[in-house]
C-alpha cells in the first residue's frame, strides 16, 4: 500500500522532466477549446506568440484584403457613378459655365456675332424676324475695366449730356483716360470732385472702387478672367455698383456673350412686345422667357433695345422717367437697395440703350 503511491509519484516525477517542455503548451492550447468561456481574452494574446496562429493571421489578412478590395471596388464604382450623375445634373440645366467659356469667345472676337445671329435665328423664329429688320450689333469698346467702372459710377442718376460733361471734367482732372488708375482717384479730394460736379456719395463710390483695387480684391486682370457669376458677386460688393451696372459693364466693356440684364426696363419691354405678353415680365420671369437665347443672351438683349426703340420708346428707363428727374420709384421696385442702378435717360439719335452710350457703342 505504501509502495504504490511512491511509484505513482516516481512516474509523475519522471514525467515532469518531459512535460514542462512538451506537455505544458498542450494544456494551454487545449484550454481555449475545452473551456473558452473561462479564458476569453488570453487566446488572443497567445496566438500572437504561436507559430500556428501566425499562419492563421497570415491567412486572415489575405482574406480580409481580398474582401476589402472588393468593397473598395464597389465603393469606388459607386462614387464614380454618383459623381457622374451629379455632374450630369449640374451640366444639363446650366450647361456648366466653365464649358461655355471654353467654347464661347467675347463678342468682339472675329466671327462671334455671326455665330450668335445664327443661333438666335435657329432657336427663336420671332427673333429671326427681328434680326432681319435691324443691322447687326458691334462691340468695339476696349476701355480698361477700372476706367469703365469709374465711368459707369459717374454717369449714375444723370441724363446722358450731364454725365458726359462731368466725365470729361473728371478725365481732365486726372490727366487723361490713361491716367484714370486707383492711385490717381485716391489722390483726389472730395472737394476737388465736388468742383467738377461729383456728389459726395459718388465720391465715396469712386474711393471704394479704387481701394478694392489698391488692396488687391479687384484688378483688371482678375476681372477679365472671372466667370460671369463670380464677377457679378465681386463687383456687387463695390459701393454704388449693382446688378444693372454690372450687366452693362459685362456686355459693353467685357463683351460677354451670355448676359441677360433682367432688371433693365428696355429688355423687359422688348420681351413683352416680342412674345405678345399682356403684362410686363418681372425680372424673376426673364430667365425662363429668354432661356432659348443661351448662350447668346447679350445679343438677344441688344435686339430688345432696338425693338423697343423702333416702337418709339426709350429702351432703358425713359418710359418711366423724364430727363433730369430721379427714378426713385423704379429703384425701389427693381433693386430696393441703397445703390442707384437705373439712370436718367433721353433718346440719343437712335441709340436707345444708355449702357451702350456710356461705352461708346
Amino acid at each position: 500500500m505504501g509502495d504504490q503511491p511512491q511509484p505513482h509519484d516516481n512516474s509523475s516525477a519522471s514525467q515532469p522532466n518531459q512535460t514542462p517542455i512538451t506537455e505544458s503548451p498542450t494544456p494551454i492550447s487545449q484550454i481555449p477549446s475545452s473551456n473558452p468561456s473561462k479564458i476569453p481574452i488570453r487566446p488572443q494574446k497567445i496566438r500572437k506568440l504561436s507559430s500556428t496562429d501566425d499562419n492563421d493571421n497570415d491567412k486572415n489578412p489575405v482574406n480580409i484584403n481580398s474582401d476589402s478590395s472588393k468593397a473598395l471596388t464597389i465603393v469606388q464604382s459607386t462614387i464614380t457613378t454618383t459623381t457622374g450623375s451629379t455632374t450630369k445634373k449640374r451640366r444639363n440645366p446650366s450647361q456648366s459655365a466653365r464649358d461655355l467659356q471654353r467654347v464661347i469667345k467675347p463678342l468682339s472676337a472675329e466671327g462671334e456675332i455671326d455665330l450668335a445671329l445664327r443661333h438666335l435665328r435657329k432657336s427663336d423664329p420671332l427673333m429671326a424676324q427681328l434680326i432681319d429688320s435691324h443691322p447687326p450689333p458691334t462691340f468695339d469698346s476696349n476701355h480698361p475695366p477700372f476706367l469703365a467702372l469709374t465711368k459707369s459710377i459717374l454717369y449714375q442718376q444723370l441724363a446722358y449730356k450731364a454725365g458726359s460733361l462731368i466725365y470729361t471734367r473728371f478725365i481732365a482732372q486726372c490727366g487723361g483716360e490713361s491716367s484714370v488708375v486707383p492711385d490717381t482717384v485716391l489722390s483726389l479730394t472730395a472737394q476737388q470732385l465736388k468742383q467738377i460736379g461729383v456728389s459726395a456719395r459718388k465720391a465715396s463710390y469712386l474711393y471704394d472702387l479704387a481701394n478694392k483695387y489698391k488692396t488687391g480684391i479687384l484688378s483688371d486682370e482678375t476681372i477679365v478672367k472671372m466667370d460671369d457669376r463670380s464677377l457679378f458677386t465681386m463687383l456687387s460688393m463695390v459701393k454704388g455698383i449693382g446688378s444693372w451696372s454690372v450687366h452693362m459693364f459685362m456686355i459693353f466693356s467685357l463683351h460677354r456673350p451670355d448676359v441677360l440684364p433682367v432688371s433693365d426696363l428696355g429688355v423687359r419691354k422688348g420681351v413683352q412686345f416680342l412674345y405678345g405678353l399682356e403684362d410686363l415680365p418681372k425680372p424673376s420671369q426673364m430667365e425662363q422667357l429668354c432661356e432659348k437665347w443661351k448662350p447668346y443672351r447679350s445679343i438677344g438683349a441688344w435686339y430688345m433695345w432696338r425693338f423697343v426703340e423702333g416702337k418709339g420708346t426709350s429702351a432703358t428707363g425713359a418710359a418711366l422717367a423724364l430727363e433730369g428727374k430721379p427714378q426713385q420709384q423704379m429703384e425701389h421696385q427693381q433693386q430696393n437697395q441703397q445703390q442707384h442702378q437705373l439712370q436718367l435717360l433721353e433718346p440719343i439719335n437712335g441709340i436707345g440703350n444708355y449702357g451702350a452710350c456710356i461705352w461708346g457703342q
